[in-house]
């Protein structure tokens, strides 16, 4: 075992930051922080590749280890320490660790506890949410900060594709016509980097079933592959609507709403998607309520569901979504007598209220949009609130209130 885990740290020595990489957003002061780092987010989404900018911004930065290899299928956890022992034969005394995809290896968190300890700085990536918030919090209570990782964001999309934003969102006619043409792209195509690359199908789909197969099935022990295939697929289909687990049961002709529940859990520790719940001053009546269901990248959704071309509003939505989580606000939506997509809490207090519409395709649209988000502005005691569309903007004030109506790419610049 020894010998074959050196010659695993000598072959991934060649996985190094390259200067064509995009470099993500994240606080400077993590790097230097004492805290264990947990970067986690769904697989491809450039969880490596943040590492390697990490590791190539720090002066210590051999001891990076990817336990995504297959070659380690009998890695065990009591092989930590011999690892632990190979780094220092090879590269003399460090204090700084780099571990790729560990939650691939039961009782990891023990190990990394006692690095900690000891002193060590460490930075460790996963795609399972539950897998380490569970280990995490088990063993690592107070030790730890978390990077949740998305797909490029329209910023990092225009920085891949070498077009210039200003800090203040001023632009002329000639630039606004390019970020308008390239936001078009991003929200067809998505943030996923290796598919902006290549463009192809192919990768979507076998990211899709890397996913579906490794870290849904496999992980949970699931055999039934029609009901999972089934259940994702209506997912996609329908995403942004209300949906409710006794529904889905007759739709996906399983007996029993828990089953459903576990299925949506599983997939959604995956990052592959999310429920939002309608909000309410009762957590329980939260719970019970129809939750709505987003994807991670509009590419992947409609490669996996089935979307008409005509519900750019569905889509736009979606992506907005994504956004709001990147920007790690707390989500849910607003039904009373009107709706209101998302209406974002902090401290205990609902702050925001946002309607997304792609485009006002009559009066009684405009007015419908207006209307729910007013109803969430008064219900909240908010004198400000968003609507969110293709290319429309301008400011509305209605009895005291202001409406900002703004276009998706100038927000997602902000």
């Amino acid at each position: 075992m020894k010998e074959l885990l050196k010659s695993i740290i000598y072959d991934q020595q060649e996985f190094n930051w390259k200067n064509n990489y995009i470099k993500r957003e994240f606080s400077e002061n993590l790097i230097h922080s004492a805290e264990i780092i947990v970067i986690s987010g769904i697989r491809r989404c450039g969880k490596s590749t943040l590492l390697h900018q990490i590791r190539n911004e720090n002066i210590e930065k051999d001891y990076y280890f990817n336990f995504d290899d297959e070659r380690l299928v009998n890695f065990k956890v009591e092989h930590f320490q011999l690892l632990n022992d190979c780094f220092y034969e090879i590269y003399g005394s460090q204090k700084t660790f780099y571990f790729d995809e560990i939650q691939n290896i039961t009782g990891w968190e023990r190990f990394v506890r006692r690095l900690h300890d000891y002193g060590n700085k460490i930075f460790i990536t996963g795609s399972n949410a539950t897998m380490l918030s569970k280990e995490l919090g088990t063993h690592l209570t107070g030790r730890y900060c978390k990077i949740e990782l998305f797909p490029f964001s329209f910023k990092e999309f225009l920085i891949f594709n070498n077009i210039k934003t200003t800090k203040d969102n001023t632009y002329s006619t000639k630039q606004k016509s390019e970020i308008n043409r390239q936001f078009n792209d991003f929200f067809t195509r998505g943030g996923f980097p290796l598919f902006l690359a290549n463009n192809s199908d192919i990768y979507l789909k076998s990211l899709y079933e890397s996913i579906l197969y490794r870290d849904i099935m496999v992980r949970n022990h699931i055999n039934n592959e029609k009901e999972i295939l089934e259940l994702v697929y209506y997912l996609a289909s329908n995403v942004t609507k209300l949906t409710s687990y006794n529904s889905l049961i007759k739709i996906i002709d399983v007996k029993n709403p828990t089953t459903i529940r576990n299925y949506i859990e599983f997939i959604q520790n995956t990052y592959l998607l999310f429920q939002v719940n309608k909000y309410d001053f009762s957590l329980k009546k939260q719970l019970m309520n129809p939750k709505k269901i987003y994807f991670i990248d509009n590419a992947l959704v409609t490669k996996i569901g089935f979307l008409f071309s005509e519900e750019k509003g569905r889509l736009l939505e979606n992506l907005i979504f994504i956004e709001l989580k990147r920007r790690n606000y707390d989500i849910y939506y607003h039904s009373k007598t009107c709706e209101c997509d998302f209406i974002i809490k902090e401290s205990n207090v609902i702050t925001m209220a946002i309607q997304v519409c792609y485009a006002f395709e009559n009066v009684k649209t405009k007015e419908r949009e207006i209307k729910g988000l007013l109803e969430a502005m008064n219900v909240y005691n908010l004198n400000e609130g968003w609507i969110i569309t293709n290319n429309d903007e301008e400011n509305i004030e209605i009895n005291n209130c202001t409406i900002k109506i703004i276009p998706a790419w100038k927000y997602l610049l902000i």
